[in-house]
């Protein structure tokens, strides 16, 4: 019996995962469990296991009294000496009960108990192991596919792979081996629910730690990832080893550490940045491969505006705006980027109304739009102490400005609440367009704001066409820090 028992509690131990304790805690529960059921719930019962003899054993307490008035709970004193000389009245005398005769309802009562109790230790522990590793990558097979989501056997137990957490337009046969990052353990009523993701930035980082050994001894540190599954990903990557080259160590001997990434990745494209503490070099070297002309920083909003050269547009913004997207979601900043042929225009509107007046020059101009004036009522809104500030008071008159942009901003309201305000002027021109569409003659070609607000369409839709163009053929690494040297800024 007890080379048996002993035997069957280190197998179970082993095979399940579960504690020798846990398990002989079980059994001795089950059979409390048991023996009141045979004997009475109100009994006082309590169960020991054995390790030399590999036996449990039950035993009844009862108490020691002078008279006996219920002789399922007491005892006199007479009795329990026979079976103990040193007992005393008032003691708690256990008594060994016999486990042979307990029959088969007890013993069916005592194997569901332990059943219960593995399946709780079980489940427990599967939690506890598979708790610590949230955040790790794992390898297990597909079992099946259930609604879309894969059921992955990971040795022990089943995790699950979502849909939604998959790489895009991938697929995976059954027996197939896997790899994913391990994204949360819950409890549920069933037991633990193991989650798991392909898509999330996590396993991308994962992955750059298996192929850098840099990076799993700590020489180079991973500061930032942000992806957009299957298509394009961007990693901030940076080192105090001044004699290490963070984004060459990544990218290895012609390519081959990342290249191997990318392929787990089903062809991802991957851009690894330097990381940078300034904002505004970090966000340079965010928006590679294109090349920035001036950075405008609005700290209240935390946000940047970003100028580039109208070639560079196409290649700053990328396919459907994916670049800038990353890019603002690896910095942490809102970015707006705009071609510098736009900025000059919206630079000319806003500020052609201040021509004529006297010491506004292109320098305070430049000041005001640097500091998020963009619309006239920014300015008629402001105070005169506020653009003295940035403009200085020598020279120019703040209150004309904000005089100027508000009798402006009135001016084109009214305007285009009213946009027939002359009244006969205006009848008295459809009636010579129409006098001269009967007799033949062309119209003369005009120019004022409706031709203005057409240009201004073009170049929207210019924009428009040459974003969706997309960003061509880039490259999938940029190591290159250019974009430091070239950026013009101004806060």
């Amino acid at each position: 019996m007890s080379s048996s028992l002993n035997f069957i509690l280190d197998q179970v131990s082993k095979e399940k995962n579960i504690p020798r304790e846990i398990l002989i805690e079980a059994i001795e529960s089950a059979m409390v469990t048991a023996s009141k059921k045979k004997l009475g719930a109100a009994r006082e019962i309590e169960a020991s296991y054995d390790e030399e003899t590999g036996e449990i054993e039950l035993f009844e307490f009862v108490e020691v009294v002078e008279e006996v008035e219920n002789s399922y709970y007491q005892i006199t004193l007479h009795e329990a000496q026979e079976i103990d000389p040193e007992t005393e009245i008032g003691d708690s005398l256990g008594l060994k009960l016999e486990t042979d005769d307990f029959g088969r309802i007890a013993a069916q009562t005592a194997k569901q108990v332990i059943m219960q109790k593995i399946r709780e230790a079980e489940r427990e522990s599967i939690y506890e192991e598979y708790h610590e590793k949230v955040g790790e990558i794992v390898n297990g097979s597909v079992q099946r596919v259930e609604r879309g989501n894969l059921i992955v056997n990971l040795g022990t137990t089943e995790a699950i792979l979502p849909r939604s957490e998959t790489i895009p337009r991938e697929n995976f046969r059954q027996g197939e081996r896997i790899r994913a990052y391990l994204l949360k353990v819950e409890i549920t009523a069933k037991g633990p629910k193991i989650v798991l993701s392909r898509s999330h930035p996590g396993f991308l980082i994962r992955l750059f730690e298996v192929e850098v050994p840099e990076i799993f001894e700590g020489v180079i540190k991973i500061m930032e990832a942000t992806r957009e599954p299957g298509i394009r990903s961007k990693i901030a990557v940076t080192t105090n080893d001044h004699d290490v080259d963070p984004v060459g160590a990544c990218v290895g001997v012609r390519g081959s550490r990342v290249q191997n990434v990318v392929q787990e990745l089903k062809g991802e494209k991957i851009d690894i940045i330097r990381w940078n503490p300034d904002p505004v070099r970090y966000v340079c070297n965010a928006i590679s491969p294109a090349e920035i002309n001036k950075i405008i920083i609005d700290e209240d909003r935390h946000a940047m505006e970003i100028v580039v050269l109208d070639e560079q547009l196409s290649l700053a913004i990328g396919r459907r705006g994916l670049n800038v997207r990353l890019a603002a979601k690896l910095t942490g900043w809102k970015l707006d980027v705009k071609s510098a042929s736009r900025v000059a225009d919206d630079f000319d509107k806003l500020f052609s109304p201040f021509t004529d007046i006297e010491g506004f020059n292109n320098t305070a101009m430049e000041l005001l739009y640097d500091n998020g004036f963009r619309k006239l009522e920014d300015i008629a809104g402001s105070t005169v102490a506020e653009l003295g500030d940035i403009i200085g008071t020598e020279g120019i008159d703040p209150e004309v400005l904000i005089e100027r942009a508000a009798a402006e901003f009135h001016a084109r309201k009214e305007a285009a609440e009213n946009p027939v305000a002359e009244g006969e002027p205006a009848a008295d021109k459809e009636a010579d367009s129409a006098t001269e569409a009967v007799s033949g003659d062309e119209p003369e070609d005009e120019s004022g704001e409706v031709s203005e607000v057409e240009a201004d369409s073009a170049d929207d839709s210019e924009t428009e066409v040459d974003t969706a163009a997309g960003d061509g053929v880039e490259p999938a690494v940029d190591s290159d820090e250019k974009p430091d040297a070239a950026a013009d800024v101004e806060k």
